[in-house]
């Protein structure tokens, strides 16, 4: 099995996972776009255990919607999303953006999609850029 690592964008959190991924969310529900300022959340799924957090552990905060299964867990310096259990605490719950390199898994779910936001399929035909457009 293969190894991964992650971090934050100011690099203070990181961490190491086996490339071992049982699921691939992207979640189109309201509360994963406002949590990620973005379309949808895309999320993997691992065993609980899967994780080595080499440096930064202190500075994450989490935060868990009221009434509601969604949680967030970010680095406190910069902001970005890293890795969280589950409210079950079945599952740990990786932002698939935080990591280093790509998963052995490839996405398998647009979930919540009846609350897609209503740009997104446009957005994803719009005219494609290396770099800032000129």
């Amino acid at each position: 099995m293969s190894k991964i690592t992650g971090s934050c964008l100011c690099g203070k959190v990181s961490f190491e996972s086996n490339n071992d991924f049982d699921q691939f969310h992207l979640c189109h529900c309201i509360q994963c776009q406002k949590t990620t300022g973005s379309a949808h959340a895309s999320n993997l799924f691992t065993m609980p255990d899967n994780i080595t957090w080499l440096s930064g552990f202190e500075l994450i905060k989490r935060f868990d919607v009221p009434g509601r299964a969604i949680s967030k867990a970010f680095c406190t310096e910069c902001g970005c999303g890293v890795p969280f259990l589950s409210s079950t605490g079945k599952a740990l719950i990786v932002p698939a953006g935080c990591l280093d390199g790509n998963p052995e898994i490839d996405p398998q779910y647009n979930i919540f999609s009846s609350e897609k936001a209503q740009w997104y399929d446009k957005a994803i035909l719009a005219k494609s850029f290396k770099n800032f457009p000129e």
